[in-house]
């Protein structure tokens, strides 16, 4: 009898040492069983790693950061907005004689003046056609064979400004009605009809006298903020 309740009561402490392992394995931070646990039960935060440096960085990448562009508008200047073409109305044509003109009785060389009447800045750009106004009318004008000279680039014209271009003639040779080397007849216009590219056609008289050609073919200066000569 005393041998077999000796044998009960180790019996009974062996289960009550099992049972005390078994709920000691079940808390927090006693056994692998409470790793990442703290002992009130709180999630353990993950250590931070340590860079050579020995400036902590965190153990995972942060997320990329949001794109300054991303979901908003681009907005642009407004380029400024440039002079405009001049228009038939915005120009007046006067002509007279070339300082600097071919040898003969003829009219030689003129220059024909564009003034910007509009009271705004315009541009011209480019080579004048030219035709004699047959009896003075610019619905019967003759066109002249043009040969053009010098280089285009945009004549921007101040309110009040000019702009000119050169016309240069086969001249008239001898005296009273004169004769050309070609063995053509001499032509005289009262007046020319000058176009200018975008700007119409400007019908307009030499200021001291007619225009006396031979052979219908004129030399053509581009359109310029130079006066010529």
């Amino acid at each position: 009898m005393y041998g077999i309740g000796i044998r009960r009561v180790a019996t009974a402490m062996v289960t009550a040492s099992a049972a005390t392992l078994l709920m000691t394995a079940c808390q927090p931070g006693g056994s692998p069983a409470g790793a990442g646990s703290s002992p009130s039960g709180a999630p353990v935060k993950p250590a931070a790693s340590t860079s050579t440096s020995g400036s902590a960085s965190p153990a995972t990448p942060s997320a990329p950061a949001a794109s300054a562009t991303s979901g908003s508008p681009t907005h642009t200047a407004t380029p400024p907005t440039g002079t405009k073409a001049c228009g038939l109305s915005d120009l007046k044509a006067s002509m007279y004689q070339a300082a600097v003109r071919p040898d003969g009785t003829g009219t030689g060389a003129a220059i024909v003046e564009f003034t910007n009447v509009s009271g705004k800045a315009c541009t011209v750009q480019g080579y004048p056609t030219v035709a004699g106004a047959g009896n003075g009318s610019p619905e019967k004008n003759r066109p002249l064979k043009a040969t053009t000279t010098g280089g285009v680039s945009t004549v921007k014209i101040a309110a009040g400004g000019k702009a000119w271009t050169k016309l240069t003639f086969v001249q008239v040779q001898g005296e009273a009605d004169g004769y050309c080397k070609s063995g053509a007849t001499p032509a005289s216009y009262p007046t020319l009809v000058v176009g200018v590219p975008g700007a119409g056609a400007h019908q307009v008289a030499l200021t001291d006298g007619v225009i006396a050609e031979c052979d219908d073919k004129v030399t053509v200066t581009a359109l310029s903020a130079a006066k010529p000569s």
